[in-house]
């Protein structure tokens, strides 16, 4: 078993110590059930729209936007950018990888 460098699992573990980035976490994983439609990008393959993100959570822009870049940064969403906008979503196998690293670090 690979074991992840300590600064990726430092900033994927400080990403899921928030209560409001693991349910963006947790709505990503189904976003059609989660999110109104949206008028460029597709929920699923390009991801959601950080501002659909915003709205659902009732954060500031400039809040959602600091979630997103920690969880970003982390590795566990992928940002896609569509005209002016930022869409996301899930990257499962990194997300798999978090999981196994944790499971073997504990």
């Amino acid at each position: 078993m690979k074991i992840m460098p300590k600064s990726i699992l430092d900033k994927q573990l400080k990403a899921i110590a928030n209560a409001q980035r693991l349910m963006i976490l947790d709505w990503l994983k189904d976003p059609t059930a989660h999110f109104r439609p949206q008028i460029d990008g597709d929920l699923v393959t390009d991801g959601v729209c950080a501002l659909l993100i915003g709205e659902k959570i009732g954060l500031a822009q400039p809040t959602t936007a600091q979630h997103l870049k920690l969880l970003v940064d982390a590795g566990f969403l992928i940002p896609k950018r569509i005209k002016k906008w930022t869409f996301y979503r899930r990257d499962e196998a990194a997300i798999a990888a978090f999981k196994a690293a944790v499971a073997h670090q504990v």
